[in-house]
């Protein structure tokens, strides 16, 4: 009966959390346990916690993911939490959102909307997503030179067909994780470079590899709970009211490693390495920290060298302990030898801002953890993007983020997000689009020194930029990548 009582005072504090910002998840919820009670804990609160309710061990240093039913609603404290044995902290579990610079002005929306109204412009309302397509077996060949090649000015700015000729394209060896909306793995400049579970036999729903995961080929999705992770967009009325998905993975991964020498498209940074895609932000463009946690201890378990972040949030609460399951996962990562590549955040409404003395730093990128390289957008002049926080003591790097030319859903490429004549011409620009071309050069880096440390491949990066006196006193390297100077060391 002790146990009992103290389990289901459990469960009326969780529901009755104060929730100090808004971005938190009702009835949901990170709880931290003493070492080594976990199993004993989610044993009791699976047993004792209303009917509905889901416990899930996150499997990093003690946290555990509860969420009770949406209609369950108490008054009591959150404090009465501590009186739980083995609860050593509990928090909500928050939102994260993609660095996004897509979605309208309030202005601008008016104005749309008017145009609309008055017949200016097509109703451009949403369509549900499509099921998720089956993953490719076999890639889509091809030879020869990228068309588009010539598009993608940071590649050519950065030196790399100087690098792939000293040292290669990449080793099919290291796998990138690009931890985001999900990857059009049918993407003919991406399916040849998809990472595929060497120890999952696809489709016969089997767990081969005991890993958790049933046929988790090209990677898994937390989002929807499936082994597809497929990158669904949003109608361009839904992205540009609501800051739905435009493409956001396909786009990254395209940065990273697209195919080079197929004849197709595009190529990445690393164009032969693999890309594990782990999805946890939804179509809407929005996940939740619990799902970060997952995805990065997946993409760590499996396999995966270089982490690619381009997502995150203005601060965090520092009454909410919870906040320390995303940075404890980043250290379990570090504890794998793997580097965290994090975009260093798009600003407030778009205007950038110094980490290092903003009350809401851009995070995880602002965290500590010595194997996180946060990096800064630049354009093709070499100057920061307006919406580009910076750091010099926080902000690592600067690479290319305005304006970039990638990947895009369905066979698709592009540099535009939305044309909308007279009203919006949105390209693809942010810390989002500079965070996978430093990825890619982890990997390339990686590739030629497989047996690396993470903090060798940091000090790699950040020793071989470029200075600039506009970045200097902006970034701690004082400077942008140059994957060319990189590939020298």
């Amino acid at each position: 009966m002790r146990v009992l009582s103290r389990l289901l005072i459990l469960g009326a504090c969780l529901t009755g959390f104060s929730q100090v910002q808004a971005e938190t998840l009702k009835n949901d919820y990170l709880v931290k346990v003493k070492p080594g009670q976990q199993t004993s804990v989610v044993a009791n609160m699976k047993s004792h916690l209303p009917k509905g309710t889901l416990v899930e061990d996150l499997g990093i240093n003690g946290w555990v993911h509860v969420k009770l039913p949406e209609n369950l609603v108490t008054t009591f404290s959150s404090t009465m939490a501590f009186h739980m044995e083995g609860v050593q902290a509990v928090g909500p579990n928050r939102v994260i959102k993609l660095w996004n610079n897509h979605e309208l002005t309030p202005a601008q929306k008016e104005a749309l909307l008017k145009k609309v109204q008055d017949g200016g412009l097509p109703d451009m309302g949403g369509t549900p997503p499509p099921d998720n397509p089956e993953i490719p077996i076999a890639g889509s060949g091809g030879s020869g030179a990228d068309p588009l090649f010539s598009n993608q000015w940071g590649m050519n700015q950065m030196g790399v067909k100087d690098a792939w000729a000293a040292n290669g394209e990449g080793s099919s060896d290291v796998v990138v994780a690009v931890i985001d909306t999900g990857v059009d793995y049918t993407h003919e400049d991406l399916v040849d470079n998809m990472w595929h579970n060497p120890g999952e036999i696809p489709g016969n729903g089997i767990d081969d590899d005991n890993n958790g995961y049933v046929d988790d080929v090209v990677g898994w999705d937390f989002a929807g709970n499936d082994n597809k992770p497929y990158d669904f967009t949003t109608s361009v009325w839904d992205m540009l009211f609501g800051g739905g998905n435009p493409g956001h993975g396909t786009h990254c991964a395209g940065n990273v490693a697209a195919r080079a020498d197929n004849g197709k498209g595009v190529a990445g940074v690393a164009p032969h390495v693999k890309i594990m895609a782990v999805r946890f932000l939804t179509e809407k463009g929005q996940g939740t920290t619990a799902d970060a946690v997952k995805a990065v201890k997946y993409a760590v378990d499996n396999g995966a060298r270089v982490l690619s972040n381009s997502w995150g949030s203005e601060g965090d609460d520092p009454s909410d302990p919870s906040t320390q399951a995303l940075k404890d996962s980043i250290s379990y990562a570090a504890s794998k030898n793997v580097i965290f590549i994090a975009a260093a955040g798009n600003g407030h409404q778009g205007v950038g801002y110094d980490n290092d003395s903003d009350a809401k730093p851009g995070v995880p990128a602002s965290y500590d953890n010595d194997n996180i390289v946060s990096v800064a957008a630049i354009d093709e002049a070499g100057a920061l993007g307006s919406f580009s926080n910076w750091g010099a003591r926080s902000v690592d790097l600067a690479a290319p983020g305005v304006k970039v030319f990638s990947t895009m859903v369905g066979n698709k490429y592009s540099d535009v997000v939305v044309d909308i004549p007279g009203m919006i011409h949105a390209t693809w620009d942010g810390t989002s689009m500079a965070t996978p071309h430093v990825s890619g050069a982890a990997a390339l880096y990686i590739s030629k020194h497989p047996q690396a440390t993470y903090q060798e491949v940091k000090a790699a990066l950040l020793s071989s930029v470029k200075k600039t006196s506009v970045l200097s006193g902006k970034v701690v390297s004082g400077g942008q990548l140059d994957v060319r100077s990189l590939m020298q060391n």
